[in-house]
């Protein structure tokens, strides 16, 4: 048994197991660990899963317990990891013999799997189960073996995912996750993409499993496959929407944050492809239903976190994320179930939460509220901002620096909605602001194009409260603005540049170079009433110097920054 334990630490392996004094006990070594893969009678998961088998389980609630996170077993805890995980070390030790031997363990081994596959009868699920198992331990270390036989694979385990044994339907879901980078790559050809759609579709159907072990092994098995595929996934794109909705109104909280997951991982792979498939189904009769369950989970977490001050934060930062994606998609939509909700007071709570988290999806949803429905914000703004101006005040923010860049985007997108309640605050977020553009290059990029963004924006709002500061920052923030990609913040941005080279001609006239710079960094202005402010600063610069001294410039200007500037000269 300890042999076993050490191959499965894999740490071990090479300072004392050498591959080739094992080498002739494959055969008898791999037959061991796969039996001592089954579960054996006394596994707790074992005890629920018979009882769950002759009893659906999904609207039962999640027990506290059963939301804890599991931990590992640690090398001081030998005796009660020998007992509790030889199955998981016995599947650890045969993931490190197969990527050590490679197909070389195949020939012995597979003959036992297929048998145990394709053995009937109840009393055989369990090495059903193992085997199952078994191949998805080896799929990575045996692949060269494997892939010629990917077809045969997939074949016997699709049926498998509507076995009657919950333990075999979660089992082969992850299995077949395992080769979902081979399935992909065989999708080019028309066989290899039935095959592909094949897989798909059973882990679709598995979602709405009636078992939350299950539902919870499709949602991850779908996020391996969502992101191996990427785009070859757009013509599915409206089905798999469809099957992750229904769920997001019915699943039990540990598995509405795998859900969630695969919905993030679906959204990185399709990118705009999504929005496109969100406009052509009918999406919007499930988000009155959606909205509401994520302010009852965080309303409920809310109340567990006081009896339970360390407990899980996940199912919190899952909906205000799933929030933000509600309010990004409707828009204004959203705005009346704000209103008959208490959002509002709820997110403050999150703004406040200890958990760095909670607090970076907080301030992500509201700056997406600010931006939709800024009135339902009201009368709480001064208590928002005073939260957001907080986290930019933090010594040393980079420890939380994503807490720091939303708060830092919430400050930018309030500014744009109430100017009136921004005023009191300018100066400290200025004062924050200004150290973040002198130290760009220690700063991550986002950190420092959101802080350019931001200063743009009060800048335009509130000219006459930003201009006296801008000799301190005037350069700087011309620099950070050159690097900010170009779009509807970036436009934000410029109209508080031009702004201020108004309002302070002598410091715009000194920093003449960072700011051709920064307007040469554009691919092109779309905004024709930028554009023509844009225009007027560089004909106002040319007011400001004599022809000599102006065409001097121009000649010592680089020639690329030059040829860029010339169609706002005009």
């Amino acid at each position: 048994m300890w042999i076993l334990i050490m191959i499965g630490r894999s740490k071990y392996w090479d300072a004392q197991i050498p591959p080739e004094n094992l080498r002739e006990y494959l055969p008898h070594l791999t037959l061991i660990l796969l039996s001592n893969m089954a579960y054996p009678n006394d596994d707790d998961l074992l005890a629920d899963a018979e009882v769950i088998d002759a009893k659906e389980d999904e609207s039962i609630p999640d027990r506290y317990q059963d939301l804890k996170p599991q931990l590992p077993c640690s090398d001081e805890d030998d005796d009660t990891c020998t007992i509790c995980n030889l199955r998981k070390c016995s599947a650890s030790a045969l993931d490190v013999l197969s990527n050590v031997f490679g197909a070389k363990i195949l020939l012995t081994f597979m003959p036992i799997i297929e048998a145990n596959l394709s053995a009937t009868g109840d009393e055989a699920w369990r090495d059903k189960e193992a085997a199952v198992l078994a191949l998805g331990v080896i799929a990575r270390g045996c692949i060269n073996g494997l892939y010629p036989r990917l077809s045969e694979i997939v074949a016997s385990l699709i049926p498998l995912l509507d076995h009657k044994f919950t333990l075999i339907r979660s089992t082969s879901c992850w299995t077949l996750s395992q080769f979902s980078k081979y399935i992909v790559q065989d999708s080019g050809n028309k066989k290899g993409y039935e095959q592909f759609d094949m897989v798909l579709t059973a882990f679709l159907q598995r979602i709405s499993d009636t078992n939350k072990l299950v539902q919870g092994a499709a949602c991850s098995a779908l996020a391996i496959l969502e992101e191996e595929a990427a785009e070859k996934l757009a013509p599915r794109l409206k089905e798999i929407l469809q099957h992750l909705m229904h769920p997001l109104g019915e699943y039990q909280k540990r598995n509405l944050r795998i859900i969630c997951d695969a919905i993030g991982t679906l959204v990185d792979a399709v990118g705009e492809e999504l929005d496109q498939a969100l406009r052509s189904i009918e999406f919007s009769q499930f988000t009155e239903h959606l909205f509401s369950r994520c302010i009852t989970i965080i309303e409920a977490q809310q109340q567990l976190a006081k009896a339970h001050p360390f407990s899980d934060k996940d199912f919190i930062t899952c909906s205000l994320d799933f929030l933000s994606g509600l309010t990004g998609c409707f828009h204004n939509g959203i705005e009346s179930l704000v209103l008959q909700s208490n959002l509002r007071d709820m997110l403050l709570k999150c703004c406040r939460d200890g958990a760095p988290d909670v607090r970076q999806s907080a301030f992500g949803l509201l700056g997406d509220l600010a931006r939709v429905c800024p009135i339902h914000l009201h009368p709480r703004v001064p208590e928002f901002l005073y939260l957001v101006v907080k986290q930019l005040k933090i010594p040393k923010f980079e420890k939380t620096i994503s807490v720091a860049n939303n708060a830092c985007w919430a400050i930018g997108e309030l500014a744009v909605q109430v100017p009136q309640e921004i005023s009191p605050f300018v100066a400290t977020v200025i004062s924050c602001l200004i150290p973040i553009l002198h130290q760009s290059e220690g700063v991550v990029k986002s950190m420092v194009e959101n802080s350019a963004i931001t200063l743009g924006r009060l800048a335009f709002v509130c000219p006459d409260l930003v201009s006296p500061h801008m000799e301190k920052c005037m350069q700087s923030w011309c620099i950070s603005l050159s690097t900010t990609r170009d779009g509807i913040e970036k436009e934000d941005a410029f109209k508080g540049l031009c702004a201020m080279v108004k309002a302070n001609p002598s410091v715009a006239q000194s920093s003449l170079v960072y700011v051709c710079k920064a307007i040469a960094s554009w691919t092109k202005i779309w905004s024709t009433e930028l554009n023509t402010e844009v225009c007027k600063v560089m004909h106002d610069y040319q007011q400001m110097l004599t022809n000599e001294a102006w065409d001097k410039f121009m000649s010592d200007l680089d020639p690329l920054v030059k040829a860029n500037i010339a169609k706002y000269l005009v």
